[in-house]
């Protein structure tokens, strides 16, 4: 989802292997943004952070993280306390803005590893269905058109062989879709 200044920019991909940072106990992958003295860069819209965290069994890791950020802490392997939280794989532990810091502790036998997300928090109302994501039932209605219609705003895949040139929309439910309101914290 883009700011709606920007939401009809033009499709793009950019790949970027960042470089792996060694801090104490753990190793640092910043792909979006930047943390603890590495920047990605990638472009994005808005301010972003995006990382891989490994760290090794018993370690523990304090961040400092940009207050005005919501992060999200999803474990990928491992057992991870965040913030005091205990997480299971494929748990995501969600730090609210107004923290400077953020702290890991690999709590498992073995090595840990977790994605970190984060950004300031997105106030838009969205809608978001199947693969589409916009501001009402009517851009949900207009994608799925445009879809169907193998419009060049959804590009094509080079390469791919599948049975189909491009997987169907589902059809849309019989009643309009509504923005989700945001949590309160």
């Amino acid at each position: 989802a883009l700011p709606d200044a920007a939401r009809d920019t033009g499709r793009d991909f950019a790949h970027y292997a960042p470089p792996p940072r060694i801090l104490d106990g753990a190793t640092l992958r910043v792909f979006l943004g930047q943390l603890a003295g590495s920047k990605s860069p990638v472009h994005t819209f808005t301010p972003l952070l995006g990382a891989q965290i490994d760290l090794d069994p018993g370690a523990a890791l304090t961040l400092d993280v940009d207050p005005g950020f919501e992060h999200g802490v999803l474990l990928d392997q491992g057992v991870i306390e965040v913030c005091g939280t205990t997480l299971a794989v494929a748990d995501l532990a969600c730090q609210a803005p107004g923290s400077a810091q953020l702290r890991l502790v690999n709590r498992g036998d073995g090595p840990a590893r977790v994605i970190l997300l984060g950004g300031p928090p997105f106030t838009e109302e969205l809608v978001m269905w199947w693969n589409f994501v916009g501001r009402s039932h009517d851009d949900i209605a207009t994608y799925r058109e445009l879809w169907q219609a193998g419009d060049v705003r959804f590009g094509d895949v080079q390469g791919y062989t599948g049975r189909v040139a491009r997987l169907p929309a589902p059809p849309l439910p019989n009643g309009r879709l509504k923005p989700r309101p945001r949590p309160s914290s």
